[in-house]
């Protein structure tokens, strides 16, 4: 077990999501940057969807209550290990007692901490990933205890990968034309791409929204369905990316779709931060 003292601000478990279950209208869910939490599990020798924990801006206090291996990616929150510093994308063994805690952060905005076989939490509908009214919590909360698999610390391998900086500093995101980009004007395409648009502080796992509007004389669509990465314009002007916890409909139309490795990219910025638009061949 791994017993959570700080659940930290917005933790979860999340693998790589439900899949098959939009027609009931459940999200997808799942890890919110996959580049990230398939490098930790990939170090750990994990099946690509494995449970992990995804840590929001401040990381979580955790007490292992049993030996594994544990390998944290993405935003580097200055992870400690009974208080001494350790590093990212590196399998690091862990004994029983021992306590993970994170500090300041220093650059990305989503972290992500790997066990050795997985968080074995509740499985509902084929994913362990939390979600509203889907599964028993929406959240870690304290004293929570996470079951995972006591593992035997011989013979480790210290693995560790190179990871891509340019996914944590890239500005540019590359967007494919969504089914109701014609009907923008030559001018709306133009502001489209040539825009540096501000990350408003109305973001989260279901949508990121941006400070700056288009001029929007589109009429509502007829409700369509909508999944992780496509780009809404509201009557209002307001550009919506969907993200991993987003609807399965929508009645705005969808201007743009974002690529899996933008949203990746998207996923570890936050608010103030300014994105661009590139697009790219379908």
């Amino acid at each position: 077990m791994v017993k959570v003292i700080k659940p930290g601000f917005f933790s979860t478990i999340q693998d790589f999501g439900r899949m098959g279950c939009q027609h009931y209208g459940v999200p997808y869910s799942g890890v919110m940057d996959s580049y990230s939490a398939s490098i930790a599990n990939a170090i750990l020798g994990n099946n690509k969807n494995a449970a992990v924990i995804e840590m929001t801006m401040t990381g979580a206090t955790l007490q292992f209550n049993c030996d594994t291996i544990i390998c944290i990616s993405g935003a580097d929150m200055s992870p400690q290990l009974n208080s001494n510093k350790i590093k990212p994308h590196k399998s690091i063994p862990v004994k029983t007692g021992d306590v993970l805690s994170f500090g300041k952060l220093n650059y990305g905005f989503r972290s992500y901490l790997a066990v050795s076989g997985g968080f074995n939490t509740e499985v509902i509908m084929d994913s362990r990933s939390m979600y509203r009214d889907i599964t028993s919590k929406l959240v870690l909360s304290k004293n929570y205890e996470l079951p995972i698999s006591n593992f035997i610390l011989n013979n480790i391998k210290h693995a560790s990968i190179k990871v891509n900086t340019s996914h944590f500093t890239s500005k540019q995101i590359e967007v494919f034309k969504g089914p109701e980009f014609d009907l923008l004007s030559v001018e709306q395409q133009e502001k489209l791409f040539s825009t540096a648009f501000t990350i408003s502080k109305e973001n989260n796992r279901m949508a990121y929204q941006f400070n700056e509007t288009l001029v929007n004389d589109l009429p509502s669509i007829i409700t369509s369905s909508v999944l992780p990465g496509t780009i809404q314009l509201t009557p209002s002007g307001k550009l919506i990316i969907l993200m991993k916890d987003c609807q399965t409909t929508g009645g705005y139309p969808r201007v743009l779709q974002l690529k899996e490795t933008s949203i990746n990219i998207l996923s570890q910025k936050f608010t103030g931060q300014n994105i661009t638009f590139k697009l790219v061949k379908n």
